[in-house]
């Protein structure tokens, strides 16, 4: 069971742990905020807020509130991705890839299932990770 939960949270952070970084090869094309298995919406569904009131509401978030700076709300757009409920643990969302063009921020979302048969946590989760991306250009999920 112990090395379930390990596997689990090293997946966990795994997932959204990769960084793009634009062609200067300096700054950070985004940042994973959070992610977590449970605290999510129970239905699957993926948000973008580029709006200063929309962003006022992650930083009314006590875990979300010191990684948001009033320059990133000018400056960021940030995007919510939501996994829906689901039965069991063993699930995440995160980023894949993210790939900035000339017009827009491409994103590939990763899912991630527990593997038939693995042991897991028997109760609802539901996984979301908020992601700040360091643009305003508009974002296509892929």
């Amino acid at each position: 069971m112990k090395k379930t939960i390990v596997s689990l949270f090293a997946l966990t952070l795994a997932s959204c742990g990769t960084t793009a970084v634009k062609s200067a090869g300096v700054n950070k094309l985004y940042e994973v905020l959070t992610q977590q298995i449970t605290g999510g919406a129970t239905i699957r569904f993926f948000e973008i807020l580029s709006e200063p009131n929309e962003i006022k509401m992650l930083q009314n978030d006590e875990s979300l509130k010191n990684k948001i700076s009033a320059n990133d709300v000018q400056n960021s757009n940030f995007v919510i991705l939501n996994m829906g409920e689901k039965t069991t643990g063993g699930y995440a969302i995160g980023i894949e890839n993210i790939v900035e063009t000339d017009k827009n921020i491409i994103i590939t979302v990763k899912e991630t299932n527990p593997e038939s048969g693995s042991m897991v946590t028997q109760s609802l989760t539901t996984p979301f990770c908020v992601v700040k991306i360091n643009s305003k250009k508009e974002i296509v999920f892929k």
